[in-house]
């Protein structure tokens, strides 16, 4: 298991695009990934579970992996939070 703190710096947070464009990154690993903000924790290869926790700009998120490719999978999604979801 992998786990690692970011920040998000987007301008909209974990909404709707950058949500989208997270799933379908996390989509690409074996590993189960897991989101968890405050009290919460979701699955990460879920839209729907992901835009529930209401992650806005400058929330702390935690990232964790677990499985086979759990330390590429973190390093991708860190990378892809890090540089704003391309946006």
């Amino acid at each position: 298991m992998r786990t690692k703190k970011v920040i998000l710096m987007n301008e909209s947070g974990l909404h709707a695009r950058p949500a989208s464009v997270f799933v379908n990154e996390a989509n690409k690993f074996k590993s189960d990934i897991s989101i968890i903000k405050e009290d919460k924790e979701c699955n990460g290869k879920s839209i729907i579970n992901l835009l529930s926790l209401g992650a806005a700009k400058g929330d702390c998120i935690t990232i964790k992996t677990v499985g086979e490719d759990e330390e590429q999978a973190l390093e991708g999604l860190v990378k892809l939070i890090e540089n704003g979801f391309g946006e």
